[in-house]
């Protein structure tokens, strides 16, 4: 629990302290945002800065925070390690300034930011890239919250038996349809503050048993060996896991929904890298509450699921056993109530995202009903076959869930290359996201080929970890001369 307090006071001192530091390189300035010079009443219009916070901690959170660090928890007490420098040199960074520069860039979407740093062809790939992605979030997003209620509502039911689900699903396919159609302040201003207290009050919830009880687990440095870093082990698996709670190329998809509603660029530390560090702290509670349950075994119901949440569908289960048995039954309600939300409120903003995407590629403008039906209906009808062939094949969620995890993560990848090349072009420290963008490229590299395309052994790892650093850092250098030496010719 040592290690728990410290990476907790890390983190709120990183708020105050590299936070402070990221927003300067930026420099927000007083400059008209696009809430004010390009509002419509449907994706633009000022919010209250408060509101926009809860909107974006639940358009970032998901399922990533809670089940990935459940999930994150087998690799032991290395996991604090990506938590708290993942989140507040990558994650946080890298969703602040994505954030600003949607908002530089009058609310510009994810595809159009990166196509305008690293050219048009790059564009046109993440594009489909991110569509597709954020479709696959609207399909494995419905899962797990229709689980957690399915077992509330019927706890006798076997757990394997999708067809418990099924209702629950077809509620939340509906929500996720009026809420991608409707303006931002209908449902989404309206109805997030209420989920995003829901999952506060859990994580303080939490937080609290975990100071009463003080649970015995193992702190980093006695949990931290070479053993815990080599290949097929934490790495490169671990910072694919745990991507929520440290780095998530989904946050920069999200992020511009959030610019399109800014008053002022000065709202932009609280709102982008204020809400990221907060995911990072319910990630950083998931994670010793997983680290107990798995190592001490000390709550009823977990031989129901011994051998801890090898699959993602144990995650759901374990959430519902921890809240029922530390916050007793309203307290658990309200738990799950938050746990429930912050899958379904990620699931609706990114198809949101996604209509916003194709909207702007098409340029079909979005005030009419009309026009945003063209593009959510045949949307929606990819998304629900996603979810069909997801349920159908008993490990459908599986391989979508491992696919989306890679491409979160490469999509992260992308967008910190697209802000090295802006703060480079503004004469910026570049190192800020130079580090992690070299750093992201070698896991996904790593990931992709050792455990997605192939199933290759412990030293193929190094040798494609190693080959994926050298050609990103000869890359950059090209690029980098090439760049000035055209400022010289100019």
């Amino acid at each position: 629990m040592i290690t728990f307090v410290l990476s907790l006071v890390a983190l709120v001192l990183g708020y105050f302290l590299y936070g402070r530091f990221v927003e300067r390189v930026f420099g927000p300035d007083d400059r008209p945002t696009p809430a004010v010079a390009k509002a419509d009443g449907v994706d633009f219009m000022v919010l209250p800065g408060w509101k926009i916070f809860m909107i974006q901690f639940l358009n970032i959170a998901g399922t990533g925070p809670i089940f990935g660090a459940i999930l994150g928890a087998k690799f032991g007490p290395v996991a604090y390690l990506w938590i708290v420098l993942g989140c507040i040199f990558a994650g946080a960074t890298h969703d602040y300034l994505s954030g600003m520069l949607s908002v530089r860039h009058g609310g510009a979407n994810q595809p159009e930011l990166i196509g305008h740093y690293l050219g048009k062809t790059t564009k046109q790939v993440m594009l489909v890239f991110s569509v597709f992605l954020l479709m696959m979030v609207g399909a494995v997003f419905v899962f797990s919250p229709a689980k957690i209620l399915g077992d509330m509502w019927e706890p006798a039911v076997v757990a394997d038996n999708l067809g418990q689900y099924t209702f629950w699903i077809a509620i939340i396919f509906v929500y996720y349809l009026i809420a991608t159609l409707m303006p931002i302040d209908k449902i989404i201003g309206k109805v997030y503050p209420l989920f995003a207290f829901s999952l506060l009050f859990m994580a303080g919830a939490l937080l609290v048993m975990l100071f009463v009880k003080w649970p015995s687990i193992p702190e980093l440095w006695e949990g931290l060996s070479v053993e815990a870093l080599t290949p097929k082990n934490a790495f490169p698996c671990l910072f694919i896991t745990i991507a929520c709670g440290a780095i998530s190329g989904f946050h920069a998809t999200q992020s511009p929904l959030m610019a399109r509603c800014m008053k002022s660029e000065h709202q932009g530390r609280p709102i982008f890298y204020g809400a990221m560090i907060t995911e990072g702290i319910v990630a950083l509670i998931w994670a010793t509450v997983a680290m107990f349950f798995f190592y001490d075994q000390p709550v009823p119901g977990y031989e129901q699921i011994a051998g801890g949440a090898d699959a993602l569908n144990d995650a759901p289960s374990v959430v519902t056993i921890i809240s029922k048995d530390w916050l007793l039954t309203f307290g658990s309600i309200l738990a799950l109530l938050g746990v429930v939300a912050a899958p379904i409120t990620s699931g609706d903003t990114a198809l949101r995202s996604a209509r916003l995407i194709i909207a702007d590629f098409v340029h079909l403008e979005q005030r009419s009903i009309r026009n945003r039906l063209y593009i959510s209906i045949p949307m929606f009808a990819a998304v629900m076959a996603l979810l069909i062939w997801q349920m159908a094949d008993k490990d459908g969620f599986t391989m979508i869930w491992g696919w989306f995890g890679w491409s979160n993560q490469t999509l992260s990848v992308f967008m910190l290359w697209a802000i090295t090349v802006y703060l480079v072009q503004k004469n910026k420290p570049y190192i800020i996201t130079l580090i992690p963008a070299l750093f992201m490229t070698v896991i996904c590299t790593t990931y992709l080929i050792t455990e997605q395309l192939f199933t290759l052994d412990s030293k193929w790892v190094w040798i494609v970890s190693f080959a994926a650093l050298a050609l990103a850092v000869l890359w950059f250098c090209l690029w980098y001369n090439k760049y000035h030496k055209t400022l010289n010719i100019k």
